[in-house]
Order: C-alpha cells, then structure tokens, then sequence
C-alpha cells in the first residue's frame, strides 16, 4: 500500500526514534524546538490566560500605566506577598504584559500597554471567569452531562423558555454591559470602512444598548437611525439616545426576531455579532426579517467573528466552538457558509468586505 504524505507524516511525527532524529539533526533542530513549543502553549494555555485574569483583577495595568513601580510597592497596594508579587510579574513578563526594568521596578510591557484602559478587552477577560467554569469537564459539556452557567449568562438563549420580550431590565442589564464594553472595536472598524453617507435610515438589529448606532450618529449626523432588540434592552438604549442628546433622529423599538415584524423604513440594516449566538434556521429567520424590512436596493451589513478567516482559524473554531457549546446555541461560522445563507434570504450579490482586524470581525454587505 502507497501512503499518502499526511499518513506519513502522521507515522514520522509518532515515532519515538523520528523524534530523536529531529532534535539531533541541525537542519529539523529548529523545526522539532519550534513544534515542541507550540504543543506545550496548548497544554499551558489555561496557566497563561489566568496569569492575564489575575493581572486585570488587581487592575496591573492601569497601575503602572503611570510609571514603573517596585516589587515592595506593588505588594502592598495587591495585598500580596513580596514573593508572590514577584511571581506574578515574571509569570506575566513572558507573556509580554509587563516589563522588568533596572533597579528591581516594573513597568508595561507590549502587550499590557495596549490593555491600559481597554475596558472592550479587559470586560471579556473578567467574563471568561464564567466560561472557564464551564470547561472543567470539556467531554461532560460535549456530552450535555454539564448544566452550563454560560448559558445562563446569556438568557435569550434558551429557545424553550418564555418568550425572551419578557425578560426584565435587570435580566439583561450584565450581558449588554458586556456587548456594550466590547462594542465600540467592531464600531471603528465597521465605520472606517463602509460609506454610511449613502443611506439615509440605518437600522440595527440586536443593536443592544445602542453603542454602535451612538458611533454611527456621531460619525454621520445625516442619518436617522432604529435600533430594534428585546424590549428591556431597548429601553436601555433609549435612555443612552436622550443622554446623548439623539433621541429625535434615533429611536429604539422593543421586540423579538422571531415574533415582532421589524419597523420599515431603514434603506440599510446591521446585524452585527448576532447571527453566531442563534442555530442556523433561526438565523436564516432573522436574515428573512431583515429582507422583508428593507426596500428593494436596501443594503444589508452582516458583522461578526468568522471561522476559517486566515490566521485566525483557532478563534472561529476553537474559541468560538466551545463558548457556544457552552452557551446552548450557535455556531461560528465562516464567510462563504454566511453568504450562502444570506442568499437564501433572498438577499444577492453578498460580498466580503475586508476589515483591518479580520480577528476580531468579518464583514459581509449585500443587496436586496
């Protein structure tokens, strides 16, 4: 039997003896230390993501955002040993959040420069206190053996409950925290690359407490806007749109996508960070909703994470595979899987706009 080059590279990278060649040999040297590496931050890759967890709980970065500071110093304002304190700063050197400098001081490293003040990044890291609960037993949770806190964590998920226009303020009150936190990176991006100043009325479903559309107005006082979500939600956003001072050009409307006809009259329609918390029929009925809303040359923008986007491929399907898992519903899901179902809509020409931080959103514009 002729092996095919995966079954044999399969049966070379299994070999005790291969392994001892490529470490020996100068020319796979690099490639054995290199793979060796890669394996290890896989199993390590919890460790690392706590080291990060405490360092936002003790708010490190916002510390020694205004200078470096001394291990004696840092511990007395952590309530932490000296010892532990030092620990902590070494574990977080190398993975680039903090610095070590001369004289025993820290101070921000490459990558805690960038978390100073980054509430978006810093809100996700304190949630995913929630997911990692979830994933202590990762084969209990594929099973279904697991009752998920996540999935409590976002209440409209549950197809089988009450119908989610009842929710209460209170319930929704964290969740749109957190999407609110988070929202104004994908708000950037979207607003730096689609020409907004074409339409006149934009609409946004799941537009949560109204983040996005208060960018929008700022960026386009030209246009009016509708925000459409649960109705706790959207009476959040209301009172976000009259503190700004924009509530007689934005209105929110309360509703559900899968019982509420959406409002008319917005010649384009967002749908951002939404289609991946629902399964595929009934993000096909929210795709369906937007169609009937928009007139014909209505625009439709479709803005999320995306399986499969290259040098991302981890985030769609490891990441975003198992928060979903764990939060009842959802799938990632990649642009051409996206486009396809946005045709089904009834939507044409669906194209993939490219963003500066495909990691981070992915976004699809079509036509009706």
């Amino acid at each position: 039997m002729i092996l095919s080059w995966p079954d044999l590279r399969d049966r070379l990278l299994a070999s005790k003896a291969f392994h001892r060649f490529a470490v020996r040999f100068p020319l796979t040297r690099w490639i054995a230390r290199r793979q060796a590496k890669a394996l290890f931050d896989v199993v390590a890759g919890f460790v690392y993501s706590q080291v990060l967890y405490a360092c936002v709980q003790l708010n490190i970065f916002s510390t020694l955002s205004n200078g470096p500071m001394s291990v004696p110093d840092l511990a007395k304002r952590f309530r932490l040993s000296e010892d532990r304190t030092d620990r902590l700063m070494r574990a977080a050197e190398s993975l680039q959040l903090v610095q070590s400098s001369p004289g025993g001081y820290w101070r921000l490293g490459m990558l805690g420069a960038v978390l100073v003040n980054n509430t978006a990044i810093t809100a996700l890291v304190t949630h995913h206190a929630t997911l990692y609960a979830d994933l202590r037993d990762p084969v209990g949770l594929l099973r279904g053996e697991t009752d998920a806190n996540l999935a409590r964590y976002w209440p409209y998920a549950d197809e089988h409950a009450a119908s989610p226009t009842l929710l209460t303020e209170e319930k929704v009150a964290e969740y749109s925290r957190l999407m609110s936190a988070s929202q104004p990176l994908i708000a950037e991006e979207i607003l730096s690359i689609y020409p907004f100043h074409r339409h006149r009325h934009l609409m946004d479903i799941g537009g949560g407490q109204g983040t996005f559309l208060l960018a929008v107005a700022a960026a386009f006082p030209q246009l009016d806007l509708t925000l459409f979500d649960l109705p706790a939600v959207a009476s959040l956003a209301q009172k976000n749109f009259s503190a700004a001072g924009i509530a007689d050009r934005a209105a929110a409307v309360g509703g559900s996508f899968f019982e509420t006809p959406l409002p008319q009259g917005a010649d384009a329609i967002t749908i951002l960070r939404v289609l991946y918390d629902h399964d595929d029929h009934r993000a096909l009925a929210i795709l369906r909703a937007a169609y009937a809303a928009l007139p014909t040359g209505g625009s439709l923008l479709v803005a999320e994470p995306m399986s499969e986007t290259p040098g991302a491929e981890s985030m769609g399907s490891a990441y975003f595979g198992f928060y979903l898992l764990a939060m009842g519903k959802g799938r990632s899901r990649s642009a051409s899987v996206l486009a396809d179902m946005i045709r089904q809509a009834g939507f044409r020409e669906p194209r993939l706009q490219p963003t500066r931080l495909p990691l981070q959103v992915g976004l699809i514009v079509a036509k009706k």
